[in-house]
């Protein structure tokens, strides 16, 4: 390699994940070069999730007892840590005569997440519901009310980069990653910054972007193995009006998936879809999209809306595991992959949640402290 300063970690993307691992790695004591494409961290996907921090009540169902446990330990810490950006809301959730799921198995899934969240959960009183922001009453059996916490993605991101850099870590943005040679004594990575070609070299190369996981790993010699995977496409919109008593998480009536209505920035926003997509660049929320939102609200609310009343839009990128079977219930764990050798050089982070950021980036350190 040339004779170039060598950085522990060279960390590619700038969103949660990036951020986290940046955080972790300079508080260890690590020396972390952060490599981001856009203007300011978390301005991707990162920017464009639900903004919520919670541990997945759905998750039990599907028998996810260690994520929901991770996460809800990760919630306990972010209210203490950033009580300015993360902060408990009370969630809705109406059950009517045509809900799949009976009262009582919401009950015992929010009896077994209290247990997770040392936070309980009630029933509202019949006389209460027509104070639940419209909430349409005809054929509503009960309405079970439970917290969890809500953030501004962003923002969070962007605290977490600040955090990084005071601990000594360096994030350049508008950086675009061009390639990587990889060989036994480290990475010498190449860049793109302000229209000139720069060169960094590390230790380690840590691959967090995202939607563009595998574009990165192509760009790496020798190709380093990749994970099958899918782009699964997140849609919300942002209606107007405001909500009072807080979230409400529905059950989609076309496929009975989860959709969330909740307050954001004097605002209602609404979300979340998943429909596959192939393109990681600035994917724009299908038609489709905003149309089964806008059945979902109605379906749920007095208050009729149409697609003028829509005021903004966005979508965001999943990244879950190659199958067959449909995205709501596949499995939300983050997948640490890298070769199978004795001097990996290459770690890429294949998923992940908002709320679970932290606790993925100490595994990661964990997974790579040998080869440092």
């Amino acid at each position: 390699m040339h004779d170039l300063p060598v950085h522990d970690l060279i960390v590619i993307g700038g969103g949660i994940h990036g951020a986290a691992v940046a955080q972790a790695a300079s508080e260890n004591g690590l020396s972390v070069l952060v490599l981001e494409q856009y203007s300011q961290p978390g301005m991707a996907t990162s920017s464009k999730s639900s903004k919520l921090i919670h541990g997945g009540l759905r998750y039990l169902e599907s028998g996810q007892f260690r994520l929901v446990r991770e996460c809800l330990e990760e919630r306990r810490y972010l209210l203490e840590t950033y009580p300015d950006l993360v902060r408990l809301v009370p969630f809705h959730i109406p059950v009517y005569t045509h809900t799949s799921r009976r009262p009582w198995l919401i009950r015992l899934g929010l009896s077994l997440y209290s247990l997770f969240s040392h936070k309980g959960f009630r029933s509202i009183r019949r006389a209460q519901w027509p104070q639940l922001d419209g909430l349409k009453t005809a054929g509503l059996q009960n309405v079970f009310q439970y917290y969890d916490a809500q953030t501004d993605d962003k923002k969070l991101t962007q605290r977490i980069m600040e955090t990084a850099i005071s601990q000594g870590a360096k994030c350049i943005t508008g950086a675009h990653f061009e390639s990587a040679t990889c060989s036994d004594d480290g990475c010498e990575v190449h860049y793109r910054y302000e229209d000139q070609n720069h060169i960094a070299s590390c230790k380690l190369l840590i691959n967090c972007a995202g939607p563009w996981v595998n574009e990165v790993l192509d760009r790496i010699q020798p190709h380093p193995t990749q994970r099958d995977m899918e782009l699964v496409l997140g849609t919300h919109i942002v209606v107007p009006g405001q909500l009072e008593r807080g979230m409400y998480y529905l059950e989609a009536p076309q496929d009975k998936r989860a959709v969330f209505v909740m307050p954001w920035k004097d605002n209602t926003l609404i979300g979340t879809t998943e429909s596959r997509a192939t393109e990681p660049y600035n994917p724009a929320p299908p038609d489709a999209d905003i149309e089964y939102l806008l059945t979902v609200y109605n379906h749920y609310f007095n208050r009729q809306l149409i697609r003028s009343n829509v005021l903004d839009a966005f979508a965001g990128l999943r990244v879950l595991p190659a199958s067959s079977g449909h995205a709501f219930s596949r499995p939300r764990d983050t997948i640490i992959h890298h070769d199978n050798t004795p001097h990996p050089k290459v770690f890429s982070l294949y998923g992940g949640k908002l709320t679970a950021h932290r606790a993925t980036a100490r595994q990661l350190l964990r997974v790579i402290t040998p080869y440092l």
